[in-house]
């Protein structure tokens, strides 16, 4: 089947944050916005024709896991990944997000500190500070036009009180995908101070362009055994709303105070279109990620090249994995705020701001790709007459 990637879909009236934050985020609806982190591709048929079958039974009443739930799971991370796990390990979660706060809440007390590697998804900071924990920066560098993370930095940041290292693998917003060079001396370094790696694969799937994803996990017994991993179908297949996600976790006494923390809080079960979404998704959706993937990545071909010939002070970031692009807008000589109201009311984009990112997110903008090419080539149009008026 060839999947249509070009089709406008309307998204207003449907209470999309995309649309309806937009007021309270940039002062208008009179943007473009591409800033949240899904796409404006039609969810594939397959998972919305399974839920319509579902939805013929006239009863949603409680409904137990799926059989079919964990080893649809196993299947994908074994042909996609080459990552082979138990069914023991998994467990469900209603989001990686969710994950990334019970897993600081249940593995440190107030006042421990936990590192993250900024600039980085903002809610990673979040989940720190909101559970009164001391947030530790670890900023990565940039090296060759990628990030790199700078362990020199890492050892000399971590103490006795340090109990977490929350990793966005592949990271977010530069879309680095992390070799096993890389993931390996990052466990050695962990595993020597007994610090637990939560690992936040969701954006794993989307690879580009040859690259292949490497979970932690997978890199060495060091790194299973000091490692939560958080994965979902919700980014690949676009189906953040149905709070789909799971954690897998090769640790045994990990895993089981994991498990006890979510039984205590009630949080164990998923509603059923999470499930039958995930077994669809995992079972039948190869194809539709191998043509969405290639779309996306013409897309970030076209910003990349739109940029460098036409707009050569936004300096992109070419991402190894996900729809994102990391731009650096250093040399248009502007304030955050200038470039942020720039975007706004010259330009007519609605973008995210790199501040929110943390430190080494300044005068960066984080644009998202997955949309129709013909919108994308708008938002260049757009970029373009604001540059030659400004």
């Amino acid at each position: 089947m060839k999947y249509n990637f070009d089709e406008i879909i309307d998204r207003r009236n449907t209470n999309a944050v995309k649309i309806e934050a937009c007021p309270s985020l940039f002062g208008t609806n009179d943007v473009l916005p591409l800033w949240v982190a899904d796409m404006d591709f039609r969810t594939p048929d397959f998972i919305l024709e399974t839920i319509r079958r579902r939805c013929e039974h006239p009863i949603l009443g409680y409904t137990i896991m799926p059989k079919e739930y964990f080893p649809s799971i196993i299947y994908w991370l074994n042909q996609i990944h080459q990552f082979e796990v138990k069914e023991e390990w998994l467990g469900f979660l209603p989001g990686v997000v969710t994950g990334l706060a019970l897993a600081v809440k249940q593995f440190s007390s107030e006042g421990d500190e936990v590192i993250v590697q900024p600039p980085v998804y903002y809610p990673f900071m979040e989940v720190v500070k909101s559970n009164h924990r001391k947030l530790v920066y670890n900023p990565l560098q940039e090296r060759n036009g990628k990030f790199e993370m700078d362990f020199e930095d890492l050892e000399s940041k971590i103490s006795s009180r340090t109990k977490l290292l929350l990793l966005c693998n592949p990271q977010n917003p530069g879309g680095r995908i992390w070799d096993r060079t890389t993931l390996h001396t990052l466990a050695e370094i962990c595993e020597r101070h007994h610090i637990l790696i939560v690992s936040d694969e969701i954006h794993g799937d989307m690879a580009l362009a040859g690259n292949q994803h490497v979970p932690f996990a997978s890199v060495s017994n060091k790194a299973a055994q000091i490692s939560i991993t958080l994965m979902s179908p919700s980014k690949i297949f676009n189906i953040p709303s149905l709070q789909a996600a799971y954690y897998i976790i090769p640790n045994e006494e990990i895993r089981n105070l994991f498990k006890d923390f979510l039984n205590q809080l009630r949080i164990t079960d998923g509603n059923i279109f999470a499930y039958i979404a995930t077994i669809a998704a995992y079972t039948q959706g190869t194809e539709w990620r191998r043509q969405m993937l290639q779309y996306v990545n013409k897309n970030v071909e076209y910003v990349i090249h739109f940029l460098k010939e036409e707009l050569p002070l936004i300096e992109p970031m070419k991402p190894e994995a996900s729809f994102l692009i990391w731009l650096n807008c250093e040399k248009m000589g502007m304030t955050d705020e200038e470039l942020f109201q720039f975007f706004i009311q010259k330009a007519g984009l609605g973008l995210n701001k790199g501040k929110i990112f943390g430190p080494g997110g300044e005068q960066h903008f984080r644009l998202n790709v997955a949309c129709p090419r013909n919108v994308l080539q708008q938002a260049m149009k757009q970029l373009k007459s604001a540059f030659e008026s400004f």
